[in-house]
């Protein structure tokens, strides 16, 4: 598999060609020993420091009881929206860490995680906005409405509901970008030092997201099929091979975010890790439902991302500062 280049102009008469974000790897310092520290940063601010910081965040909540309550993941012991607060309150550490990382370990600039353009594309991070949410809300949420319309009901809190919007729409922001920015950029580009072959790169990127996810109970609804289907081909696969066509994690950004914000506003599973308060919350989840949507919804997306709307025009790459190496 191919990975679309960038084409620019640097300087008068000067091309650059064949630049994709995956090429930052060798841009700033990158030694293979830079990559492994980072990564041992950045999975300690995920992993420990995050942790730390929702328990802080807890306890300052729910003082003895919430620290007791978020010991034991009861989220719901917070409330709808403090419950969100919670359960969110370590991505901030954890995007913290990557910026640390790519900043300072490799002295490159955060959007390199990105693209290789001097800029990021706004325009094109809304396509995928757009092809991973109205196909999700369509087939996913419509369609188990219309298969299983018992398992529906509407949220009649609707103060709840306006006051947990710009919050979910602010911290999911924050979320997906920072998986985002971890799974599908510095993975992808860290993988490159070993093999730049694309598939290899995909399958890795794909596999590291799906690890961490497989507690969720979504995944142990639906087994070992619905975690391969759902996690592994229609979210991880998916995003690694759609960012490596683009040369760029921009449309990965924006359809991660599409996903995670009609979960947590439209149709949420009330046995999820958070039950938030959504729209509609659905009772059941029908696992081989969600594994036949999630294969239907791929070449969905794949349609709208590159028949209804047309990638960005080549643009400026960054500065010829930016891309000098020096391990």
């Amino acid at each position: 598999m191919k990975s679309k280049a960038i084409t620019g102009k640097q300087g008068i008469g000067t091309e650059v060609k064949d630049t994709t974000y995956v090429e930052a790897a060798g841009w700033g310092k990158y030694r293979w020993w830079r990559y492994v520290l980072g990564l041992m940063i950045i999975l300690f601010a995920w992993m420990i420091a995050a942790n730390f910081a929702s328990a802080i965040v807890a306890l300052a909540i729910g003082g003895q009881e919430g620290a007791a309550a978020f010991s034991r993941l009861d989220y719901a012991a917070f409330g709808p929206i403090w419950g969100f607060v919670v359960v969110m309150a370590g991505f901030p550490v954890f995007l913290a860490g990557i910026l640390i990382v790519i900043t300072l370990i490799h002295q490159r600039h955060p959007h390199t995680l990105v693209t290789a353009r001097e800029k990021i594309s706004w325009h094109r991070v809304s396509h995928g906005f757009v092809a991973g949410f109205v196909p999700w809300v369509l087939l996913g949420g419509l369609g188990q409405y219309l298969l299983y319309p018992d398992t529906f009901s509407f949220n009649s809190d609707l103060k709840t509901f306006a006051l947990f919007v710009p919050l979910a729409l602010v911290v999911t922001a924050i979320q997906t970008t920072t998986e985002e920015l971890f799974f599908r950029g510095y993975i992808v580009q860290g993988a490159s030092l070993i093999w730049s072959n694309r598939m290899f790169l995909a399958i890795v990127s794909a596999v590291i997201f799906t690890l961490p996810h497989a507690t969720n109970p979504e995944s142990q609804e639906g087994g070992w099929i619905g975690m391969f289907l759902g996690y592994f081909v229609g979210t991880g696969l998916l995003y690694a091979i759609v960012s490596l066509i683009d040369g760029n994690t921009e449309l990965a950004i924006g359809a991660h975010f599409a996903n995670n914000i009609a979960y947590f506003l439209l149709f949420n599973w009330s046995g999820s890790f958070f039950a938030a308060p959504a729209l509609f919350s659905i009772s059941e989840y029908h696992a081989r439902f969600y594994d036949i949507i999630s294969l239907v919804l791929i070449p969905v997306f794949l349609a709208i991302a590159y028949k209804v709307f047309k990638r960005d025009e080549a643009s400026e790459p960054v500065s010829q500062s930016e891309r000098i190496g020096h391990r």
